[in-house]
């Protein structure tokens, strides 16, 4: 990010700010008794952090009815400003959806730059994207974020233009010029992801032939995803307490109680308001969950907003079109932090349920007993099969093991007979071998 603040001066025309820049909280608080305030804050701070802002205060306002010019109140807003210049503030973080108006007239007030929600996480993104296809995916929603902004009228988007004409035609203001601009870029944005999604298609069409079932690992952000792939496959993803410390999907082999080999799949953490430009841009990368034979949503469950945070993430799952139905696990993480009543009284809320385990990513506690879960919700419908191979078969007794689950064997003059449990299509397959 480039500098936008020097010597604490404030210009509306520059769209960046700077890292290091201290930027105040603003939660418009309309009583929302699903979640804690406190803990918005908090987030919405930790998000500000997570891409080196100064955090100078966290502050909730209360909102009765939004108002179309500022959300907030104008007396608030006159507040505001005084604290904006008590704190020297660069940077004003609304935790909430701001309009272009609303942005612009709020910056008026207030003499510093505004950021709503999805421009906050949006940045998020862009500095962390480490690959090609998370920074198309991240430039394409951005743009598309941007283009709602031009509306804001600033003074260099106002000027008119002259201009060639694949440039754009006399008389043809800079604002018209810059939406043109855009969206010839998602155009092109839009077909490379295309490409990506095709690729990524290709990808899985191979994994599901191998045929090995995929585990694809969902959850809140920051709720110990990444702790827990680590855990499971040795990796070393990224995994801090920070929120969005994976964009970009990880896969790796791991083996499972009667399964030699599965692929899990840590993908990105989602989050309230989770910007649709995001989820849009983000699309093929999230296709994996789409197609995962099972999901793990891991649970922070000593968070305050524990409950509100699962509805968001089942919301996001929805949207990308995750039936219902589809197999999957919740794993309770976080153990290590609760009081023993709260811990306790948890263990027995999940000890009474099918499709609920209790963890700790971070010191392994219950991480046995999840992935004895996983392997037999996912061999449920495995059967038991005799299977006779010559000795001379080693690769046919080598496939068995790799495939099933060999449960005893006996040898004979020749020949070993196998009783082994696997599923029906594997079972067809390996009778098909060589055919």
């Amino acid at each position: 990010m480039s500098s936008t603040v020097q010597g604490g001066g404030f210009d509306r025309d520059r769209d960046d700010f700077a890292r290091g820049a201290r930027a105040l909280i603003v939660l418009p608080d309309r009583g929302d008794a699903t979640r804690d305030a406190a803990a918005r804050l908090d987030e919405t701070a930790g998000l500000a952090a997570a891409i080196g802002l100064v955090v100078a205060d966290k502050i909730a306002l209360k909102v009765r009815q939004p108002r179309p010019a500022t959300l907030i109140g104008s007396g608030q807003a006159d507040e505001l400003a005084i604290r904006v210049r008590q704190e020297d503030a660069q940077l004003v973080v609304f935790d909430a959806g701001l309009t272009p108006v609303q942005q612009r007239n709020l910056e008026t007030t207030l003499e510093a730059k505004v950021i709503d929600r999805t421009g906050l996480i949006l940045e998020i993104f862009g500095e962390r994207a480490a690959t090609a296809e998370g920074r198309l995916q991240v430039e394409l929603a951005h743009l598309d974020y941007q283009a709602g902004r031009l509306v804001r009228s600033w003074t260099h988007l106002e000027r008119q233009r002259g201009g060639f004409g694949f440039l754009g035609g006399p008389g043809e203001t800079q604002i018209e010029a810059d939406r043109r601009l855009i969206r010839d870029r998602m155009a092109r944005l839009k077909r490379e992801l295309e490409q990506v999604s095709r690729t990524r298609g290709l990808h899985r069409d191979r994994r599901q032939r191998a045929p090995w079932p995929v585990i694809a690992l969902v959850g809140y952000t920051n709720a110990g995803k990444s702790t827990l792939f680590n855990h499971l496959t040795g990796a070393d993803v990224m995994a801090e307490n920070l929120l969005f410390a994976t964009l970009d999907p990880t896969l790796r082999q791991i083996s499972l109680p009667g399964l030699d080999k599965a692929i899990l799949s840590d993908t990105v953490g989602f989050v309230s308001d989770l910007p649709t430009q995001l989820v849009a841009a983000f699309k093929a990368t999230l296709e994996e969950v789409v197609a995962a034979d099972m999901l793990i949503h891991v649970r922070d469950v000593a968070h305050p907003d524990a409950e509100a945070q699962r509805t968001d993430v089942e919301a996001v799952l929805a949207e990308i079109g995750v039936a219902p139905e589809a197999p999957r696990i919740e794993a309770w993480n976080k153990l290590d932090l609760l009081d023993t009543r709260r811990r306790d009284a948890l263990l027995a809320d999940a000890a009474r349920r099918t499709d609920v385990v209790a963890i700790s990513a971070l010191n392994g506690e219950g991480v046995g007993e999840l992935t004895r879960r996983i392997a037999g919700d996912l061999t449920a419908g495995h059967r038991r099969y005799r299977v006779v191979l010559p000795d001379s078969d080693g690769a046919g007794a080598a496939w068995l093991h790799a495939h099933g689950e060999v449960l005893t064997q006996e040898q004979g003059e020749d020949v070993t007979a196998y009783d082994v449990r696997l599923s029906p299509s594997d079972y067809d397959r390996f009778t098909r071998r060589g055919a």
